[in-house]
């Protein structure tokens, strides 16, 4: 099944763009008359036949139309820090799209080896997940905000922050399921400040262990994402 990604369908039909119909045309060597699925990331998922092959501007025409394609009861938030090898939090990033995740913030937080992102390049890696997963819903990816500043701002219905320090912390697995609105803090390498988790409990999050063995950031993120996949799904 050969996916494409078009963010804006309108009457019917149109164009992928300039990477999309490169791909379809001199790659895949399709031509008029083909068929072949586009996602629109909003959770449009379409049957559609290639009108023109034009490498530039691959036009398709709508056969058939799935609204809310793949749609969870759920919605998930993770918010994290980035490595500071960057390609591990790409993988991250991979791997929670194919998963199930609605949206990604990178956090800076006391800890953080990386403090900038660029975001075309995550948009790509998500946009690429999307479509191998068959998914129809494009995650929400956010710049990066500053520890303190974000989790003063978030009204979720359940909030965790998930590290390893001392002190009292329940398993996720047990916390999460039947929540409709969740948020899960994960830290850099260095793991939360005692700072941080002080801060974030006094804002409403409840300290979470994601279970015995001490994981890596991006790592962690995949549990959690996992996690909230297996027991809301």
């Amino acid at each position: 099944m050969n996916i494409f990604y078009c963010p804006e369908i309108l009457n019917g039909q149109t164009i992928l763009d300039k990477e999309e119909s490169g791909h379809a045309v001199r790659v895949l060597r399709m031509k008029e008359g083909d068929d072949l699925v586009i996602v629109d990331g909003k959770g449009g998922f379409y049957k559609a036949k290639i009108s023109n092959a034009n490498p530039n501007q691959c036009e398709f025409e709508i056969v058939e139309k799935k609204e809310n394609y793949g749609k969870r009861n759920f919605y998930l938030h993770i918010a994290i820090a980035p490595t500071k090898n960057f390609d591990r939090t790409e993988w991250f990033l991979e791997k929670a799209t194919e998963i199930g995740i609605d949206e990604i913030t990178f956090l800076n937080c006391e800890k953080s080896e990386r403090r900038v992102v660029k975001l075309e390049r995550v948009e790509k890696i998500v946009v690429s997940a999307m479509k191998q997963s068959v998914k129809a819903f494009l995650p929400k990816v956010n710049e990066m905000v500053d520890f303190k500043k974000f989790i003063k701002s978030q009204n979720a219905e359940a909030k965790f922050i998930a590290h390893c320090r001392d002190g009292e912390k329940q398993n996720l697995k047990n916390c999460i399921a039947n929540h409709k609105n969740i948020l899960i803090l994960i830290g850099a390498e260095g793991d939360f400040s005692e700072a941080e988790v002080k801060l974030a409990t006094e804002n409403g999050f409840t300290s979470v262990s994601l279970g015995e063995s001490r994981l890596r950031t991006e790592t962690a993120g995949v549990v959690a994402c996992h996690t909230v996949n297996l027991l809301n799904g």
